[in-house]
């Protein structure tokens, strides 16, 4: 008989734990997992726990780091078409077969569905090993904005099966825990996502950055942080940004970002500041150097930029989904539009942009609305949860084999 997971009385796990951590995505590369993966990892090895990290080489400079309890292992991968300073790790069965053969973690923990994900959960439960996979990204949403939207009750299928070989899929939201349960998607838990309140702070604001905008000190920007592809909804953004601008003709528009429709947009609408991707300090200037935060995507599994922009002192302006809807409440730190009214998210825009007063209160209120949005807490849920599915798989004496989902 199964033994059942409980998580609530876990405040962090019991021991130390050798978690094998299998990303294709990670710091320096700039995006909301590698992010994620980044922060959990540091906390994981901040905890005691030993880290070994496999992910793709991500350049013929790339070096596997190794230090006090954390190795990296590099695996081949290809560019990622669109996006070529990201990669693709290949399939690699076998030689995680033969590593953790050798070098046998208490559990895999698998961050990404993509073909070296696919393969270490092959790997693990080859192994008799407990297998945690996480869901970051709703590909199948995506293919609506490339035409190809014949694939998505295909690649729904596929995400299920993978997270259905796996002891326990985590997610970022309650919300999205409940659509994998009646998608299908048969054991989930909720884990967080955490903000860096230190980078990311209304001290960063930089006069200086807004006047390269063309901003003066009274200027209203409203900025959008994020890859620039069609499913972040762009076009969205530059409506609202249109209609601002209707009534308060000086507004400024900045996006920070790159991505495949950044050449077009640029070309077409050369007033808007394209100010290209950001790190570190960098962006935490950038959001903090703005005044109102636009987030029209409707894609997301999370969305890091909201909390990071809440962080920052900015209101969020946001669909009622995701991560606007676990953090951002209409007049207290911003202002959420019914999911997928792109209406409702324009006239949400111009109640704000053109309300100076309660743009402030809603300023006033950001940041302190996420304070309890912190890393250190995340990594001791998770090391918790990783715990739980150890001991399950110990007092079974074997692995889950879950019924391979259709």
């Amino acid at each position: 008989m199964d033994t059942p997971l409980t998580f609530e009385h876990l405040a962090e796990s019991a021991r130390q734990l050798r978690i094998a951590v299998v990303t294709e995505t990670y710091p320096p590369e700039v995006n909301g997992v590698a992010m994620t993966t980044g922060r959990v990892v540091a906390g994981l090895l901040r905890l005691g726990h030993r880290i070994q990290l496999v992910r793709p080489r991500q350049g013929a400079e790339d070096r596997a780091a190794q230090d006090e309890g954390f190795e990296e292992v590099l695996a081949r991968g290809i560019p990622i078409p669109r996006y070529s300073h990201l990669r693709m790790g290949l399939p690699a069965r076998t030689a995680l077969t033969r590593l953790w053969s050798v070098r046998r973690p208490d559990v895999v923990q698998v961050v990404t569905e993509g073909p070296l994900g696919w393969s270490a959960v092959a790997a693990a439960r080859r192994l008799k090993l407990p297998v945690i996979t996480e869901f970051h990204t709703n590909f199948h949403s995506y293919s609506g904005y490339y035409g190809m939207g014949w694939l998505r009750r295909p690649v729904a299928a596929g995400l299920r099966r993978f997270h259905n070989k796996s002891d326990l899929c985590l997610v970022p939201t309650a919300e999205l825990a409940t659509q994998l349960r009646r998608d299908g998607v048969h054991r989930v838990e909720v884990v967080a996502r955490g903000v860096d309140t230190a980078l990311f702070a209304p001290e960063r604001r930089s006069p200086a950055l807004r006047e390269a905008w063309g901003a003066r000190p009274d200027t209203l920007v409203m900025a959008v942080v994020g890859r620039l592809a069609p499913e972040k909804n762009l076009e969205l953004a530059i409506r609202a940004y249109d209609a601002v601008r209707g009534r308060v003709p000086d507004a400024r528009l900045v996006l920070v970002g790159d991505g495949p429709a950044r050449a077009k947009l640029a070309a077409r609408r050369p007033e808007i500041v394209f100010a290209g991707m950001r790190t570190g300090e960098d962006l935490a200037a950038h959001y903090a150097s703005a005044d109102l935060f636009l987030f029209p995507s409707l894609t997301e599994t999370f969305g890091n930029v909201t909390t990071e922009a809440l962080a920052s002192g900015l209101p969020v302006v946001a669909f009622d989904y995701a991560a606007a809807a676990e953090w951002v409440a209409n007049g207290r730190n911003g202002w959420l539009a019914p999911s997928g009214d792109e209406a409702a998210f324009v006239d949400a825009v111009l109640h704000v942009a053109g309300d100076a007063a309660l743009r402030r209160v809603l300023a006033g209120n950001a940041r302190a609305s996420v304070r309890s949005a912190e890393w250190g807490a995340i990594a001791r849920r998770l090391a918790g949860i990783a715990e739980a599915v150890v001991q399950a798989h110990e007092a079974r004496g074997t692995a889950l084999s879950p019924a391979t989902a259709g």
